[in-house]
């Protein structure tokens, strides 16, 4: 049985006899073989089919020999598709014609008379280069949509506080430029938010947001995971991979947790970020990196710079501007719009018919501390929502514990439920360690990632 032919051909030439033998012999090999004598239909053919590959002729009866109306006809063709493959014909060829030719937008470059096999293999090289084209364009496609769902997961940051209204001021007038930005600001207080937002307002929208959480990152695989490596670099290392930087070239990256970092991969990171420039590991080759850095972390970075434990150059390189998100607990006004945005946000999910929030359970959210912030709301909303019986939630759908906000952090033992024990026992031991996940999985006897699904669960 034969193979299927696919492919799509348009040949350009006012030779009609080299177009009648063109198409006998390439409709035995293509899908589709159109010729055309006269170039001024191009425009209207290339309107009615999608080709993927285009013959055109560089010279034409005005103009015998010089190319220029191949040239004016090619540029004509990538104006009005401009991933179009074309490839340039002529008898007249030369060295120089064809640097010409490549340079203005063509693929390849055949002389008449052609060797039939030649011709073929031209052709079909030709089209597997509008097939990776295509693949690459219907990838950045839905890059863009993912990147506009991450982007848009709850439309836009709530918040009409004044707190808010600064922050909004300072994204408005930062991210048209491509200053380095660090984040500051508690858990859960919607810092990728805020690095979503200066992407999507700044030149390199259309670009890769890449986000890196730079806690869940091991020593061992941080290059790798930011630098990328080469096949056989390492055990793991079974194929080529590019890393974060790469990943983000042109757009944002954006490394969240960036003072949980050890001294080394300070270093690391500052050397990249001077210089521009990444090479896997395995490599020897750098590639320059051209991406809006923004970093995130809820330490306090500046006492670490005292302590010896944060560079003070790797500050200085992240930190162009800075924007300190306020915790939940200094914008209480926020609480009404933010609970109810969950609240239609988590009802239509789960379709459920609650639709308000009582005044008694609003009460008794603005009493409540919020050491988690926002996402210990929404996750507090969302389980008063599918736990709820009732159009509206009451105070008995918020199981806040009475001693979360005790201020000397004791553990107080008034209920015995076991999660909300571990709830407080690991709020207590965060704030020991002013948030570093590291040394607090430490002190709990937990792995990171143990400690990471805990603080998911929690809400924290």
């Amino acid at each position: 049985m034969s193979e299927t032919k696919h492919g799509k051909i348009l040949i350009v030439d006012d030779n009609e006899d080299l177009l009648k033998a063109a198409k006998m012999h390439l409709k035995r090999h293509f899908a589709q073989v159109d010729i055309e004598k006269n170039p001024e239909a191009i425009p209207a053919l290339m309107s009615n089919e999608d080709y993927d590959v285009i013959l055109l002729d560089m010279n034409f009866t005005k103009d015998v020999s010089s190319g220029s109306e191949g040239y004016y006809w090619l540029e004509r063709i990538l104006q009005i598709d401009p991933s179009s493959v074309v490839v340039l014909i002529t008898a007249y060829g030369d060295i120089q014609m064809a640097v010409k030719a490549i340079k203005a937008g063509a693929t390849d470059f055949v002389l008449k008379p052609w060797e039939n096999e030649k011709l073929l293999a031209t052709l079909y090289s030709a089209m597997r280069l509008r097939e990776s084209r295509d693949v690459i364009e219907n990838l950045k496609i839905k890059n863009q949509e993912i990147n506009q769902a991450l982007n848009n997961r709850f439309i836009e940051i709530i918040g009409q506080s004044p707190a808010m209204q600064k922050i909004f001021q300072t994204i408005d007038r930062v991210a048209k430029t491509d200053a380095n930005v660090l984040i500051l600001g508690e858990n859960g207080t919607g810092k990728e938010l805020i690095a979503r937002a200066i992407h999507k307002n700044s030149s390199r929208q259309g670009e890769n947001f890449v986000g890196v959480d730079l806690g869940s990152i091991t020593e061992t695989l941080f290059e790798s995971e930011l630098f990328g490596h080469k096949k056989g670099s390492f055990t793991d290392a079974k194929e080529d991979r590019a890393g974060r930087f790469e990943l983000s070239n042109n757009g944002t990256l954006f490394l969240d947790e960036i003072g949980n970092l050890s001294m080394p991969l300070q270093a690391k990171l500052l050397t990249v970020l001077q210089n521009r420039k990444v090479s896997r590991v395995g490599s020897n080759k750098e590639t320059p990196i051209n991406i809006r850095l923004i970093c995130a972390t809820n330490m306090p970075l500046y006492e670490m710079v005292k302590e010896n434990r944060f560079r003070q150059d790797l500050l200085y390189r992240i930190n162009t501007i800075e924007i300190e998100i306020p915790s939940l607990r200094d914008r209480f006004e926020d609480i009404p719009l933010l609970a109810n945005h969950f609240l239609k946000h988590y009802a239509s999910k789960y379709e459920k018919t609650v639709n308000k929030i009582s005044e008694g359970a609003m009460t008794r959210m603005h009493k409540h501390p919020w050491p988690g912030n926002i996402r210990e709301l929404q996750h507090a909303i969302e389980r008063a929502v599918i736990l709820s019986n009732s159009n509206v939630l009451q105070p008995e759908d918020f199981n806040f514990t009475p001693s979360a906000g005790k201020e000397d952090g004791q553990l107080s033992l008034e209920q015995y439920n076991l999660e909300e024990v571990e709830k407080l026992l690991i709020r207590k031991v965060l704030k020991k360690y002013n948030g570093n996940i590291t040394q607090a999985a430490t002190e709990l006897g937990l792995t990171r990632s143990s400690l990471y699904r805990r603080l998911e669960k929690y809400g924290l």
